[in-house]
């Protein structure tokens, strides 16, 4: 029998206690040992979706860990148990679920963000249609997924976060082609890139770029006020600043105060939902389909 994704927990961080990385490859054969799951129950898979349902599994206990920093992901694949997953083990419990995990305002703040409010019943039970679970679970992939995204794209070189950058830009439709918008996206910074790029694939008006790759830290109005400088020093009225870090709301509020200049903040956040939107670093993995009733095809003339 596959357990649940909390049955998984406490098992996964008691083999990570030892302090060495493991490849998730080695926490799934072995919880399946643990749990005596058989060669045939992990090639079972989801009806809809078609995903593995004991990796899967796995893979939710893992994030949840993580999102509590019970374990660390210090490598592409790879878990390492925290210090706070060592006093976690050192209180001899039986059982680690999302109910424990809650204590801690990291995971409270995931769990929780996503969950629809709605009415409840049963002593807090949450009401929810079919199409609201779906909703939920949705939110919470993609949560995980911007989580993860983020690490990866903080982890890049300075060239290869200008490479990124150009990628979004062409995807959205900006500048033309890739080579196009390459050429005139050359100079890479400490941070990021800085360069012009073409409003659409006519060349009709120049689009300023500030890129920013910070690992920590938000960006202030004395920031987006050197780069609204350098735009009137070249007599131009667009510009596009981007971060992985946050803006202060200084920094918002100058940026949406200015006449005669645009300049449009992306944050970490909008910047990881438009790699999300148009596929920059991910791809389509699974489509499910939801199908309902035609009611035209039913109507008789």
């Amino acid at each position: 029998m596959i357990p649940s994704y909390e049955d998984l927990m406490l098992p996964m961080l008691k083999f990570l206690s030892d302090g060495r990385e493991h490849s998730m490859k080695e926490v799934e054969d072995y919880l399946a040992d643990q749990f005596n799951v058989t060669d045939a129950e992990r090639l079972q898979r989801y009806e809809k979706s078609g995903a593995p349902i004991f990796k899967d599994k796995v893979s939710w206990a893992r994030t949840y860990l993580l999102k509590a920093k019970l374990i660390d992901a210090p490598r592409r694949g790879y878990v390492i148990i925290t210090d706070r997953g060592r006093d976690v083990l050192a209180q001899n419990l039986t059982r680690l679920d999302c109910k424990f995990l809650e204590k801690y305002p990291e995971f409270f703040s995931f769990y929780n963000g996503s969950k629809p409010k709605g009415p409840t019943i049963n002593g807090g039970d949450e009401v929810r249609t079919p199409e609201e679970e779906i909703s939920e679970n949705l939110d919470q992939l993609n949560q995980a997924l911007k989580d993860d995204l983020l690490q990866r794209v903080l982890s890049l070189s300075p060239a290869r976060f200008e490479m990124l950058v150009i990628q979004l830009i062409v995807r959205m439709g900006y500048g033309g082609s890739f080579e196009e918008v390459s050429q005139l996206l050359g100079k890479a910074g400490d941070e990021g890139v800085d360069g012009v790029i073409k409003e659409d694939v006519l060349g009709l008006d120049n689009v300023y770029i500030q890129a920013k790759r910070w690992t920590q830290g938000s960006i202030g109005r004395p920031e987006v006020q050197s780069f609204v400088g350098a735009l009137q020093g070249k007599g131009a009225n667009k510009g596009i600043f981007i971060t992985t870090a946050t803006f202060t709301k200084d920094a918002w509020q100058y940026a949406e105060s200015l006449k005669g200049i645009k300049v449009v903040l992306i944050d970490r956040d909008k910047l990881l939902d438009y790699m999300i939107r148009y596929n920059v670093g991910v791809h389509v993995d699974r489509v499910l389909e939801i199908k309902k009733i035609d009611e035209d095809y039913f109507l008789e003339d």
